[in-house]
């Protein structure tokens, strides 16, 4: 394995985990000033806001997935979890805020990076038909345990 290959994915993991650690901060402790956004991103994120549990959720889950990424531990769950997150950032961007696609450009590409780098653990996830695994508890399971 040539040593880029074998360092890169860590690499992009702690930077994607960083981004998400620091900006899901950020939305419960307010250290980074928001940037100007138009009227319709505002619209947006007002109505969010006006949830009342919809930021907290999606910041909140950005700080687990975000820690989870860091310690290297379920990285191929967090990066499921942060894909819908990431795929709202980039669409928010590209439709409504346009000066911050950079950004969400940034971010689809680091998914899609891990994701790759992750393939084998998501292979199961694209089979067309899938066999439900025999439960623990099975007759067999309990015959072969006694």
């Amino acid at each position: 394995m040539k040593p880029i290959q074998r360092w890169l994915p860590t690499a992009l993991r702690i930077l994607l985990g960083l981004v998400f650690f620091v900006f899901g901060l950020n939305g419960f402790l307010q250290f980074i000033p928001p940037p100007p956004i138009p009227d319709s991103g505002q619209a947006f994120l007002g109505a969010l806001v006006t949830t009342g549990y919809m930021i907290p959720l999606i910041k909140g889950t950005e700080v687990i997935c975000s820690l989870l990424l860091l310690s290297n531990r379920f990285v191929p769950l967090a990066l499921v979890i942060l894909a819908p997150i990431n795929v709202n950032i980039f669409l928010f961007h590209s439709v409504l805020a346009p000066a911050g696609l950079p950004i969400g450009i940034l971010l689809v590409a680091l998914e899609i990076s891990l994701a790759w780098a992750h393939r084998a653990a998501f292979r199961p996830l694209f089979a067309a038909r899938a066999a439900a695994a025999e439960p623990e508890w099975s007759e067999q399971a309990v015959r072969s345990a006694t």
